[in-house]
Parts: C-alpha cells; structure tokens; sequence
C-alpha cells in the first residue's frame, strides 16, 4: 500500500467505515497538564494529550521539543513532575515501565530490543513464556506466537533464529510483543527510519490494520510525507509546549513545519551551485565481494555528487571503503591524478577525505564527553604542546569557531554531548570533520533522525561547503533529498552503480533505477 491509498484510507473512518466521533468516546490515556523538568530546563509544560481507540496520532516536533520525555513518561520511564494520567477515565500513577505494560502502553523504537541468539517466539515472549507446571510450554509459546501473525497479517516463521532477520522484522517481532502483552496503545518511535519504501509499504499496512482492531497508536516521525500519509491526527510540540492539535486531512506539511519550528521555512533545499572544477577523485572497478563490485565514478572540485538507492544497495559500504574502514580488494582509486590507497581512516584524513557515518552514536560521537571534546577530537594533535599537554584554552577557542560554523548555539559547548538533542548532535560531528579543513566530504544519511528545522540548517551548510569548493559525496535514502542536493546522482542497486543521471530529476526515476525497473536503460 503506498502513500496514496494509505491517505485515502485515513480519512478518519472508524472499524465500521462511519467517520470517528471521539467526542462520545472515552480516552483510553489521557494527558492533562503533564509537567516535566530536568534542573532548569523546563522539558514539559502543562502538555495535554488524548489517546482514542482505533486511531493512529502523529506526534510532531522538533529535536528537543519533549517528544521523547513525553514518551518516557507515558510508558512509566519518568514520572512527570505534575498533571494527572488518566487510564479508561480513571487517575493511574505510572511509576515504571511494567505498570504501563500491565495498563496496555507499550512503545517500540528504531532499534529493536531483541535477542538476536533466540528464535522469533522466544523474542516475542521474552520474559513472560507461558508455562505448565513450573515449565516453559513451548508448545503453546509457537501455537500463540502463530496465532497472533496469523491474525495481523505477519509472515514470519515463529522457529527462525532474530540473528538471521533484517531491521524490518525485528520490528514486527516489537509490535508482535505488544500485542501479546496486551497493549491497547503502541506508540511508534521513528520506526522507518532504516526501512525501505516496499518495508514502509507493509508496516502501514499492519498499522492499519491495528487502528482497525481499535487499537490507538501514536506515529512519531519527522518524515512528514508519511505522517501525512498514516496519520488521522497531529499534535504539535514545540520547546515543551503544546501548540496545535489538527486532523492531518486539513493540514498541509508547509502549515506541520511551521507549527514545529515556529516560522516559514521556504525553502528546505538550498540553491546550489552548478558548475563545478576539475575532476579532483577517480574510483575504476572498486569492488568488495559481498557488498559492491565494478563500482566506477568521478568526482569534480566543489560537486556534489549523489549516491540513492534501497537499503542494502552497497552505498555505506562504499564510503567505508573510500574511507579506509573496510577497504575494497581490488580496484583503484585516485586523488589529483595520483594513486590513492586508503588502509585506514587516519590515511584518508590526512589525504583531505572526512566521513559522516550513518549511526552518529556508534560511530560519529564519544556520548560521554562534553561537546568541545567531540568538536576538536580529529585535531586533537594540533592542540597539544611541543611535550603533549593538553591545551584546554586553545580547544575551546577553535570549539567555538567550529559551533559557529555548523550554527551550533554557544550555550551547547558546556554541556555533556549525549544531553544534545539528535540534530545538535549530527551538527557535533559535522563540525569534528570541518576541523580537518576536508577537501572531500563523505555524508551518510547526513540528515537521519534530525528535525526538519536542522535539517535546513545542515543542508545548507553542505551547499555552502560546496561553493567554497569542497566536494561532497551525499548518500541518502530519501529521494526527495537527494534530488535536490545533488548536482549529478548515482543509484546503486545489488553493489552496483545502475544509473548516472543529470539532476533536476524526478524521484520516480530514482526509485525505478533502484528497484531495476530502469538499469538497462540507463546505466
């Protein structure tokens, strides 16, 4: 089911095709004046939510408008400060986790929290296996499991090991625990973010028919394409505020961006520069078995080059080899003309190459440590003396130049990095590798999981980097981005390169490169 008819579907039609008249009915959860601080920061302040059955509520804000803290307190992580909770009309006091799973709450988020050694019904009933006697009876375990897919439409072989499933499965075996447990209300945390559109397609598919078995869900996503497509309603936050309540068939994404960031955001994508220098980086027949094979392409003085396709295609493993993290095993590669051999990422910075990895928690971030540390990181040699002293003085200088240059607010510099919201995070480690002054830039997914306020931010501090000459390879699942930040565009598909096309393009000429609809035709 795609955008199209998954909207048309949603236009608030109750299990019985009547339109929803929630004003006769009762809330299964409801929010009145929660309040919620952490030190001087106000997170929550007097937000109020109704949770009605057989609908799907998109909660809609940007990075560090008390999503996430309002999550937390539905599903019994914090406690609020103040307000009351209502279950089925009654006062609940939710004060951890198994209380609201015992109320019927229960959240899923983009990374699933399975066991990857376990089989799909061991994951579904972690920690609450039926028994007989003081004895886990399997029997019955694989029966309900079984069941429970039957009836909302998953194809999952309840005996399979989790370790051998991909992300999207994972994510069926969450909802699939929800459900055994008894959940009423699943609240949904960024759960595409890592999908396809085809894996996109089937989730909205159980999605609805979850709504239709009257169980209420809550969409939190900052792809607001897809909030507009699922959703039946809309609730704003903005700095912990509540700011509007809308049925998504009456609001449009321009009128969602400007309830979220509080002004017009007109043009998301920035103007890039088309013309470009010579060409600076030349990759012939890189190939790494398993994961890309014959992958060739240039890449021009102040370009920037995109690279679409689906998940799997080959696209991060390409950049980790350019980078040096996974080299390929045969192929070459050049840099002005000359051999270029990347055995580690300390030789590719130290060519002017930088990569912005996919996971900026694994990969991009030290969480622990305060932001000027994780600003500075890659240059730490530069600060320290002729006898290796630390110079704390200097550090904190060039982390406030880097922070103006990603437009990080100064007051972020004392703070612990893990305390930043995701889209002040990305700018932390945009910043890390504009300290190396890269003449190459690597991004992958560089705007995954960031508010649609940063995310303008981010892009046009890359086309900013581009006029000023940098080069920028751009890797991106989401057509609509990558069309529009790139000045030429390469799909990916299996490992390899299936399309080089000019852009402006339109984003189903991507999808059908990808998917091997055009490969013939136009690699």
């Amino acid at each position: 089911m795609g955008f199209a008819e998954g909207r048309a579907r949603n236009n608030h039609e109750g299990i019985d095709g009547s339109m929803n008249n929630r004003d006769e009915a009762t809330p299964i959860v409801e929010l009145l004046g929660i309040r919620r601080s952490f030190g001087g920061l106000q997170a929550l302040s007097n937000v109020s939510l109704s949770l009605y059955p057989g609908e799907i509520v998109g909660l809609l804000g940007e990075n560090g408008a008390g999503k996430s803290t309002l999550v937390k307190i539905l599903t019994g992580v914090l406690e609020p400060d103040g307000g009351q909770i209502l279950v089925d009309g009654v006062v609940q006091r939710i004060s951890n986790p198994r209380v609201a799973r015992e109320l019927g709450i229960s959240a899923t988020y983009q990374e699933p929290a399975v066991f990857p050694d376990l089989d799909v019904a061991e994951n579904v009933f972690a920690a609450r296996q039926p028994t007989r006697r003081g004895v886990v009876n399997w029997g019955e375990m694989y029966q309900r499991t079984d069941e429970v897919f039957a009836e909302i439409g998953i194809k999952l072989d309840s005996h399979t090991p989790v370790y051998q499933l991909g992300i999207a499965d994972r994510q069926l075996i969450e909802i699939a625990k929800s459900l055994i447990s008894g959940a009423r209300v699943l609240i949904l945390d960024e759960p595409t973010s890592v999908l396809s559109s085809r894996e996109v397609d089937s989730l909205f598919t159980l999605l609805n028919s979850l709504r239709a078995r009257g169980i209420s869900l809550v969409f939190v996503s900052h792809k607001l394409d897809e909030v507009t497509a699922l959703t039946d309603r809309v609730v704003v936050l903005r700095d912990g505020a509540f700011i509007a309540e809308r049925e998504t068939s009456d609001v449009t994404i321009s009128q969602l961006i400007h309830m979220m960031v509080g002004r017009e955001i007109n043009d998301l994508y920035p103007a890039l520069t088309r013309s470009s220098g010579e060409v600076i980086f030349e990759v012939k027949n890189l190939t790494r078995p398993g994961y890309f094979q014959d992958v060739s392409f240039s890449l021009r003085k102040g370009e920037i080059l995109g690279i679409a396709g689906l998940v799997g295609a080959g696209r991060t493993e390409l950049a980790e080899a350019i980078f040096g993290i996974t080299p390929a095993e045969s192929g070459t590669m050049s840099l002005d003309g000359l051999p270029y051999v990347a055995k580690s990422p300390r030789q590719a910075v130290n060519c002017g190459i930088a990569y912005l990895p996919e996971d900026r928690l694994a990969n991009g971030l030290v969480m622990g440590m305060r932001v000027p540390f994780n600003l500075t990181m890659t240059v730490w040699g530069r600060i320290a003396d002729k006898i290796g002293r630390f110079r704390t003085r200097i550090m904190y200088r060039q982390a406030s130049e880097l922070a103006k240059r990603v437009q990080l607010q100064a007051g972020r510099l004392d703070q612990l990095t893990s305390s930043l919201s995701g889209g002040n995070q990305q700018k932390v480690v945009l910043g890390k590798w504009l300290a190396t002054e890269p003449r190459i830039l690597i991004l992958d997914e560089p705007t995954h999981g960031i508010d649609v306020g940063t995310k303008s931010e981010v892009l046009g501090i890359v086309a900013n980097l581009a006029k000023a000459g940098v080069s920028v390879i751009f890797i991106s699942s989401e057509l609509e981005e990558v069309r529009a930040m790139s000045t030429r565009l390469l799909v990916m598909r299996e490992g390899s390169i299936v399309a080089e096309l000019e852009t402006p393009v339109e984003p189903h000429v991507i999808l059908e490169a990808a998917s091997g609809v055009l490969s013939e035709t136009l690699s």
